[in-house]
């Protein structure tokens, strides 16, 4: 069953630009994050987390380049494209968003996903597919949000949403962004993770008797600083805090 359930958004106001997500997987899986942190000059340093053996996940570079991941049930894989992981390692590699999105438009990405990418000019929304990448621009606000499902039409793609919560979280998402008037800060948006409106398939998700999915660790990028904060476990109940900071 498809249940990776995960909340993301970009927020560019003024010099602020605020990168973030929730990451909903099986409970399972939480003993086998990692925090990975990459010297490879000359291209930018890496500090972000992931799972163990996986090199492209969600975090930031020393050049202010950030990347989130919203998993997508569609049809389809394309063995000449970047699979997913290599994409995100790609964007990572990346001295601005603009040469992130250059370089998975010319290369594809393999499957069906949404690459939130991000640095400190703003956000784009990458949707892919096995055939095609849809971009959302950010909005007159400066936002781009977006859950588990696409909110672009994609060329001959089936799309099965598998989680009819992914529709309410991004309307819920869109909500609070919406009621912040003086743009956003790590505290406002770190706040707005930890939100349980139609708990327990909320954006702060947690587990159930049918399912053991719930959020694993939420991140809060600062990109225009180059730091992240992120919580370990549900963000209401946390077990630990890191800082992603150790990028020169």
């Amino acid at each position: 069953m498809f249940d990776d359930g995960c909340t993301a958004l970009s927020w560019k106001v003024d010099n602020v630009s605020i990168l973030a997500q929730n990451w909903d997987w099986q409970m399972e899986q939480a003993e086998n994050l990692i925090r990975l942190q990459i010297r490879q000059q000359p291209k930018p340093n890496i500090d972000m987390i992931t799972e163990a053996g996986i090199i492209g996940k969600i975090g930031l570079n020393s050049a202010g380049v950030g990347v989130c991941l919203n998993a997508i049930r569609a049809k389809g894989v394309s063995f000449d494209r970047l699979p997913c992981h290599l994409a995100l390692r790609a964007c990572l590699d990346s001295l601005s968003r603009a040469e992130g999105t250059r370089t998975l438009q010319a290369a594809g990405v393999a499957s069906s996903c949404h690459i939130l990418l991000a640095d400190p000019t703003g956000g784009i929304g990458l949707e892919c597919s096995n055939v095609d990448i849809v971009v959302i621009p950010s909005n007159s606000n400066g936002i781009v949000v977006h859950t588990n499902h696409y909110v672009k039409d994609h060329f001959e793609v089936t799309e099965r949403i598998d989680l009819p919560d992914s529709v309410t979280r991004l309307d819920r998402i869109s909500k609070l962004v919406s009621t912040y008037r003086n743009g956003p800060t790590v505290t406002t948006v770190s706040e707005m993770l930890k939100d349980e409106q139609n708990y327990p398939v909320s954006i702060c998700r947690a587990q159930t008797k049918k399912s053991t999915t719930a959020t694993l660790f939420s991140i809060t990028m600062k990109l225009d600083e180059r730091f992240a904060i992120v919580t370990v476990g549900r963000p209401v109940h946390s077990v630990e805090t890191l800082v992603l900071n150790q990028l020169e």
